[in-house]
């Protein structure tokens, strides 16, 4: 069953994930708003990251290169390189993404929806020890391109 996850300025529909994949993938398809930044720069403990272009264009740091990640291309992020993406467009930009092996799952999604839907602006502390208990690190803007 597909789950809907909105967060800000970007909603991800989680196809599959490490519990109906014994753990071999997540998979979900993302669409970003024009304009979004998002996430904060951060870098992977335990996976790496596939992304496939669907519709409109993405933006995605990683490490030092900015890759644009439009209809039919694709980006490969190494665990340990630290990335972050945004829609500079006008448009929205929709991309499905595969961690492999399948070790986040939509809770670490959902925690930080229910942050970001509480009302008051998120407080910086919570949204990165809710990032570290699922395996992501945030990085400083401008800080070194590998975790």
């Amino acid at each position: 069953m597909v789950e809907t996850i909105k967060l800000g300025g970007m909603v991800l529909e989680f196809l599959h994930s490490k519990e109906d994949t014994a753990g071999s993938l997540d998979m979900f398809k993302m669409t970003v708003l024009p304009n979004a930044r998002m996430p904060v720069p951060h870098y992977h403990e335990s996976w790496e990251e596939t992304v496939y272009g669907l519709s409109g264009t993405l933006t995605f740091q990683v490490g030092d290169e900015d890759i644009a990640v439009g209809p039919g291309q694709s980006v490969f992020i190494q665990r340990g390189v630290v990335h972050g993406f945004r829609n500079d467009t006008q448009e929205p930009a929709t991309c499905l993404s595969v961690l492999t092996p399948g070790v986040l799952g939509p809770g670490y999604f959902r925690e930080v929806a229910a942050l970001i839907s509480a009302g008051a602006p998120p407080d910086p502390a919570k949204i990165k020890d809710i990032m570290l208990r699922y395996g992501l690190v945030p990085v400083a803007p401008g800080a070194s391109t590998k975790g």
